[in-house]
Protein backbone atom coordinates (compact mmCIF):
# COMPACT_ATOMS: atom_id res chain seq x y z
CA UNK A 1 0.00 0.00 0.00
CA UNK A 2 2.55 2.23 0.76
CA UNK A 3 4.66 2.21 -2.58
CA UNK A 4 1.49 2.85 -4.13
CA UNK A 5 1.23 6.09 -2.42
CA UNK A 6 -1.46 5.66 0.14
CA UNK A 7 -0.61 8.44 3.12
CA UNK A 8 -2.07 5.75 5.43
CA UNK A 9 -1.33 2.26 4.81
CA UNK A 10 -2.64 1.19 8.36
CA UNK A 11 -5.19 3.07 8.73
CA UNK A 12 -6.48 1.83 5.40
CA UNK A 13 -5.96 -1.95 6.22
CA UNK A 14 -7.97 -1.05 9.26
CA UNK A 15 -10.70 0.19 7.42
CA UNK A 16 -10.77 -2.19 4.76
CA UNK A 17 -11.34 -5.49 7.66
CA UNK A 18 -14.76 -4.75 7.70
CA UNK A 19 -15.72 -5.19 3.92
CA UNK A 20 -13.04 -8.06 3.96
CA UNK A 21 -15.86 -10.98 3.73
CA UNK A 22 -14.52 -14.29 3.11
CA UNK A 23 -12.01 -14.69 5.97
CA UNK A 24 -14.73 -13.86 8.05
CA UNK A 25 -17.15 -16.02 6.31
CA UNK A 26 -14.53 -18.92 6.62
CA UNK A 27 -14.63 -18.11 10.61
CA UNK A 28 -18.12 -18.79 10.65
CA UNK A 29 -18.70 -21.57 8.32
CA UNK A 30 -15.84 -23.44 10.61
CA UNK A 31 -18.03 -22.46 13.68
CA UNK A 32 -21.16 -23.81 11.92
CA UNK A 33 -19.84 -27.34 10.71
CA UNK A 34 -18.65 -27.51 14.84
CA UNK A 35 -21.71 -27.10 16.15
CA UNK A 36 -24.04 -28.34 13.18
CA UNK A 37 -22.12 -31.46 13.52
CA UNK A 38 -22.47 -32.07 9.99
CA UNK A 39 -20.67 -32.36 6.81
CA UNK A 40 -21.03 -31.76 3.22
CA UNK A 41 -19.50 -33.32 -0.07
CA UNK A 42 -16.29 -35.79 0.35
CA UNK A 43 -15.77 -34.50 3.56
CA UNK A 44 -19.52 -35.99 4.50
CA UNK A 45 -18.63 -38.95 2.59
CA UNK A 46 -15.29 -39.22 4.40
CA UNK A 47 -17.00 -39.45 7.88
CA UNK A 48 -19.20 -42.03 7.38
CA UNK A 49 -16.12 -44.16 5.91
CA UNK A 50 -14.24 -43.59 9.24
CA UNK A 51 -17.60 -44.32 11.67
CA UNK A 52 -18.46 -47.50 9.51
CA UNK A 53 -15.03 -49.19 9.01
CA UNK A 54 -12.70 -47.32 10.82
CA UNK A 55 -10.22 -45.79 8.29
CA UNK A 56 -8.96 -42.85 8.78
CA UNK A 57 -7.89 -42.85 4.71
CA UNK A 58 -9.00 -44.27 1.71
CA UNK A 59 -7.68 -47.40 -0.14
CA UNK A 60 -5.74 -45.44 -2.59
CA UNK A 61 -4.79 -42.17 -0.44
CA UNK A 62 -1.14 -41.23 -0.16
CA UNK A 63 -0.44 -39.48 3.25
CA UNK A 64 1.88 -36.37 2.84
CA UNK A 65 4.24 -36.41 4.96
CA UNK A 66 7.90 -34.59 5.12
CA UNK A 67 10.93 -36.74 5.53
CA UNK A 68 12.62 -33.50 7.75
CA UNK A 69 9.47 -33.65 10.35
CA UNK A 70 8.90 -37.89 10.13
CA UNK A 71 12.97 -38.16 10.85
CA UNK A 72 12.89 -36.25 14.32
CA UNK A 73 12.06 -38.65 17.14
CA UNK A 74 10.00 -37.42 19.92
CA UNK A 75 12.58 -36.94 22.94
CA UNK A 76 12.11 -39.50 25.82
CA UNK A 77 11.62 -38.99 28.94
CA UNK A 78 10.42 -35.28 28.57
CA UNK A 79 6.85 -34.13 30.00
CA UNK A 80 4.72 -32.28 27.30
CA UNK A 81 4.20 -29.24 29.16
CA UNK A 82 1.58 -26.63 26.98
CA UNK A 83 3.51 -23.66 27.62
CA UNK A 84 6.73 -24.34 25.61
CA UNK A 85 4.57 -23.61 22.48
CA UNK A 86 2.18 -21.06 23.82
CA UNK A 87 5.28 -18.81 25.54
CA UNK A 88 7.25 -18.27 21.85
CA UNK A 89 3.79 -17.78 20.42
CA UNK A 90 2.67 -15.36 22.72
CA UNK A 91 5.88 -13.73 22.38
CA UNK A 92 5.75 -13.36 18.76
CA UNK A 93 2.17 -11.95 18.48
CA UNK A 94 3.50 -9.61 21.94
CA UNK A 95 6.21 -8.22 19.43
CA UNK A 96 4.70 -7.31 16.59
CA UNK A 97 2.74 -4.07 17.49
CA UNK A 98 6.37 -3.22 19.89
CA UNK A 99 8.23 -3.60 16.64
CA UNK A 100 5.91 -1.84 14.50
CA UNK A 101 6.11 1.37 16.97
CA UNK A 102 9.61 1.28 17.08
CA UNK A 103 10.53 0.78 13.03
CA UNK A 104 7.87 3.57 12.48
CA UNK A 105 8.56 5.47 16.02
CA UNK A 106 10.91 8.25 13.74
CA UNK A 107 8.31 8.68 11.00
CA UNK A 108 5.65 10.39 13.17
CA UNK A 109 5.22 14.28 12.72
CA UNK A 110 2.64 15.78 14.71
CA UNK A 111 0.88 13.15 17.59
CA UNK A 112 -0.99 15.12 20.04
CA UNK A 113 -0.05 12.67 22.86
CA UNK A 114 2.11 9.84 23.43
CA UNK A 115 -0.41 7.04 22.65
CA UNK A 116 -1.45 9.42 19.68
CA UNK A 117 2.44 8.88 18.61
CA UNK A 118 2.44 5.54 19.05
CA UNK A 119 -0.87 4.40 17.02
CA UNK A 120 0.66 6.49 14.54
CA UNK A 121 4.31 4.64 14.91
CA UNK A 122 2.34 1.83 14.29
CA UNK A 123 0.86 2.64 10.72
CA UNK A 124 4.37 3.70 9.66
CA UNK A 125 6.00 0.85 10.85
CA UNK A 126 7.84 -1.22 8.56
CA UNK A 127 5.57 -4.80 8.54
CA UNK A 128 8.72 -7.14 6.87
CA UNK A 129 11.19 -5.90 9.70
CA UNK A 130 9.05 -6.21 12.21
CA UNK A 131 8.31 -9.83 11.81
CA UNK A 132 11.61 -10.54 11.29
CA UNK A 133 12.44 -8.80 14.65
CA UNK A 134 9.10 -10.55 16.31
CA UNK A 135 10.57 -14.00 14.70
CA UNK A 136 13.86 -14.18 15.67
CA UNK A 137 12.72 -13.10 19.59
CA UNK A 138 10.19 -15.93 19.75
CA UNK A 139 13.23 -17.81 18.14
CA UNK A 140 15.55 -17.08 21.25
CA UNK A 141 12.91 -17.23 23.97
CA UNK A 142 11.70 -21.17 22.80
CA UNK A 143 15.75 -21.44 22.67
CA UNK A 144 16.22 -20.05 26.58
CA UNK A 145 13.03 -22.27 27.64
CA UNK A 146 14.03 -25.20 26.09
CA UNK A 147 17.57 -25.21 26.97
CA UNK A 148 16.53 -24.26 31.02
CA UNK A 149 15.10 -27.27 31.03
CA UNK A 150 17.62 -29.92 29.17
CA UNK A 151 14.96 -30.16 26.58
CA UNK A 152 17.76 -29.48 23.73
CA UNK A 153 21.53 -28.65 23.36
CA UNK A 154 22.22 -25.58 21.66
CA UNK A 155 23.73 -27.12 18.78
CA UNK A 156 20.27 -29.13 18.12
CA UNK A 157 18.80 -25.73 18.63
CA UNK A 158 20.53 -24.15 15.87
CA UNK A 159 20.60 -27.26 13.73
CA UNK A 160 16.64 -27.27 13.82
CA UNK A 161 16.59 -23.86 12.95
CA UNK A 162 18.47 -23.59 9.89
CA UNK A 163 16.74 -26.65 9.05
CA UNK A 164 13.53 -25.17 9.27
CA UNK A 165 14.87 -22.11 7.17
CA UNK A 166 15.84 -24.19 4.47
CA UNK A 167 12.75 -25.68 4.17
CA UNK A 168 11.12 -22.10 3.37
CA UNK A 169 13.94 -21.15 1.14
CA UNK A 170 11.16 -21.81 -2.38
CA UNK A 171 8.71 -19.94 -0.71
CA UNK A 172 11.03 -16.83 -0.32
CA UNK A 173 11.97 -17.00 -3.80
CA UNK A 174 8.62 -17.21 -5.12
CA UNK A 175 7.51 -14.08 -2.93
CA UNK A 176 10.40 -12.29 -4.40
CA UNK A 177 9.79 -12.93 -7.72
CA UNK A 178 6.31 -12.45 -6.97
CA UNK A 179 6.89 -9.00 -5.73
CA UNK A 180 9.64 -8.04 -8.50
CA UNK A 181 6.58 -8.53 -10.85
CA UNK A 182 4.55 -6.15 -8.37
CA UNK A 183 7.45 -3.59 -8.59
CA UNK A 184 7.07 -3.97 -12.61
CA UNK A 185 3.83 -3.70 -12.98
CA UNK A 186 4.21 -0.30 -10.77
CA UNK A 187 7.21 1.21 -12.71
CA UNK A 188 5.25 0.36 -16.08
CA UNK A 189 2.45 1.99 -14.84
CA UNK A 190 -0.02 -1.50 -15.60
CA UNK A 191 -2.33 -0.49 -13.17
CA UNK A 192 -3.38 2.88 -14.27
CA UNK A 193 -3.18 1.39 -18.20
CA UNK A 194 -5.68 -1.06 -16.81
CA UNK A 195 -7.33 1.55 -15.17
CA UNK A 196 -8.06 3.79 -18.14
CA UNK A 197 -8.71 0.83 -20.13
CA UNK A 198 -11.73 -0.39 -18.23
CA UNK A 199 -12.65 3.00 -17.79
CA UNK A 200 -15.09 2.56 -20.99
CA UNK A 201 -16.87 -0.47 -20.46
CA UNK A 202 -16.52 -1.48 -17.16
CA UNK A 203 -19.47 -0.40 -14.57
CA UNK A 204 -17.81 0.81 -11.30
CA UNK A 205 -19.79 -0.96 -9.07
CA UNK A 206 -18.73 -4.26 -10.33
CA UNK A 207 -15.28 -3.47 -10.01
CA UNK A 208 -15.12 -4.88 -5.76
CA UNK A 209 -16.15 -8.26 -7.52
CA UNK A 210 -13.85 -8.57 -10.48
CA UNK A 211 -10.84 -7.60 -8.43
CA UNK A 212 -11.98 -10.44 -6.09
CA UNK A 213 -12.31 -12.42 -9.06
CA UNK A 214 -9.05 -11.69 -10.85
CA UNK A 215 -7.20 -12.10 -7.17
CA UNK A 216 -9.08 -15.48 -6.84
CA UNK A 217 -7.60 -16.24 -9.87
CA UNK A 218 -3.90 -15.35 -9.73
CA UNK A 219 -3.99 -16.79 -6.34
CA UNK A 220 -5.12 -20.13 -7.12
CA UNK A 221 -2.55 -20.40 -10.60
CA UNK A 222 0.38 -19.62 -8.39
CA UNK A 223 -0.49 -20.92 -4.91
CA UNK A 224 0.25 -17.72 -3.11
CA UNK A 225 -1.74 -15.20 -1.40
CA UNK A 226 0.95 -12.83 -0.12
CA UNK A 227 2.27 -13.04 -3.87
CA UNK A 228 -1.23 -12.14 -5.29
CA UNK A 229 -1.63 -9.30 -2.84
CA UNK A 230 1.97 -8.06 -4.35
CA UNK A 231 0.96 -8.06 -7.56
CA UNK A 232 -2.99 -7.01 -7.40
CA UNK A 233 -2.44 -3.92 -5.35
CA UNK A 234 -0.33 -2.59 -8.28
CA UNK A 235 -3.70 -2.75 -10.43
CA UNK A 236 -6.52 -2.53 -7.91
CA UNK A 237 -5.54 0.95 -6.12
CA UNK A 238 -4.99 2.81 -9.75
CA UNK A 239 -8.30 1.18 -10.85
CA UNK A 240 -10.11 2.38 -7.32
CA UNK A 241 -9.20 5.74 -7.60
CA UNK A 242 -10.30 5.70 -11.95
CA UNK A 243 -13.51 4.37 -10.77
CA UNK A 244 -14.27 6.09 -7.94
CA UNK A 245 -14.38 4.18 -5.83
CA UNK A 246 -14.30 3.26 -2.18
CA UNK A 247 -10.45 2.23 -1.23
CA UNK A 248 -10.73 0.21 1.97
CA UNK A 249 -13.56 -1.88 -0.44
CA UNK A 250 -11.30 -2.58 -3.26
CA UNK A 251 -8.44 -3.39 -0.72
CA UNK A 252 -10.73 -5.85 1.07
CA UNK A 253 -12.12 -7.41 -2.04
CA UNK A 254 -8.10 -7.97 -3.10
CA UNK A 255 -7.09 -9.34 0.29
CA UNK A 256 -10.32 -11.58 0.24
CA UNK A 257 -9.16 -13.11 -3.10
CA UNK A 258 -5.93 -13.87 -2.48
CA UNK A 259 -6.93 -15.74 0.67
CA UNK A 260 -10.02 -17.51 -1.59
CA UNK A 261 -8.12 -18.56 -4.22
CA UNK A 262 -4.96 -19.35 -1.92
CA UNK A 263 -7.42 -21.49 0.14
CA UNK A 264 -8.62 -23.99 -2.83
CA UNK A 265 -4.96 -23.89 -4.73
CA UNK A 266 -3.34 -27.52 -4.50
CA UNK A 267 -0.17 -25.75 -4.96
CA UNK A 268 -0.40 -23.51 -2.67
CA UNK A 269 2.02 -23.80 0.57
CA UNK A 270 -1.05 -23.55 3.80
CA UNK A 271 -2.58 -26.10 1.90
CA UNK A 272 0.81 -28.28 1.66
CA UNK A 273 1.70 -27.66 5.54
CA UNK A 274 -2.36 -28.84 6.21
CA UNK A 275 -1.98 -31.97 4.46
CA UNK A 276 1.62 -32.21 5.91
CA UNK A 277 0.27 -31.64 9.26
CA UNK A 278 -2.62 -33.95 9.34
CA UNK A 279 -0.77 -36.83 7.87
CA UNK A 280 -3.66 -36.93 4.86
CA UNK A 281 -3.66 -37.25 0.89
CA UNK A 282 -3.20 -34.21 0.01
CA UNK A 283 -5.77 -34.16 -2.76
CA UNK A 284 -7.95 -35.78 -0.70
CA UNK A 285 -7.94 -33.06 1.68
CA UNK A 286 -8.29 -30.29 -1.38
CA UNK A 287 -11.49 -31.92 -2.09
CA UNK A 288 -12.99 -31.92 1.08
CA UNK A 289 -12.20 -28.56 2.42
CA UNK A 290 -13.30 -26.73 -1.64
CA UNK A 291 -17.26 -27.44 -0.81
CA UNK A 292 -16.75 -24.85 1.90
CA UNK A 293 -14.80 -22.69 0.41
CA UNK A 294 -16.40 -22.64 -2.51
CA UNK A 295 -19.71 -21.40 -0.14
CA UNK A 296 -17.59 -18.60 1.35
CA UNK A 297 -16.31 -17.63 -2.07
CA UNK A 298 -19.71 -17.26 -3.81
CA UNK A 299 -21.34 -15.61 -0.73
CA UNK A 300 -18.17 -13.06 -0.91
CA UNK A 301 -18.85 -12.64 -4.55
CA UNK A 302 -22.99 -11.72 -3.94
CA UNK A 303 -21.95 -9.37 -0.92
CA UNK A 304 -19.35 -7.26 -3.57
CA UNK A 305 -21.70 -7.28 -6.12
CA UNK A 306 -24.34 -5.79 -3.88
CA UNK A 307 -22.18 -3.46 -1.97
CA UNK A 308 -21.00 -2.43 -4.82
CA UNK A 309 -24.64 -1.76 -6.40
CA UNK A 310 -24.54 0.24 -3.03
CA UNK A 311 -21.69 2.63 -2.32
CA UNK A 312 -20.20 3.18 -5.64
Amino acid sequence: LLTQGIDNPFGTMISSMAYNFYPILAILIGFGVIISKKDIGPMAKAEKRTRETGKLLNDTAKPMLSSEVTSYEPKEGIQAKAYNMIVPLATMVFMMPINLAYTGWDAVEGASSFGDHVFKAIGEGSGSSSVLYAVLTAILVAMVLYRSQKIMKTKEMIDLTLKGISELMPLALLMLLAFAIGDACNELGTGQFVANWSKEWLSPAFLPAIIFIISSFIAFSTGTSWGTFAIMMAIAIPMAEIHSAPLALVVAATLGGGIFGDHCSPISDTSIISSMASASDHIDHINTQLPYAMIGGLLTLLLYVILGLMLI
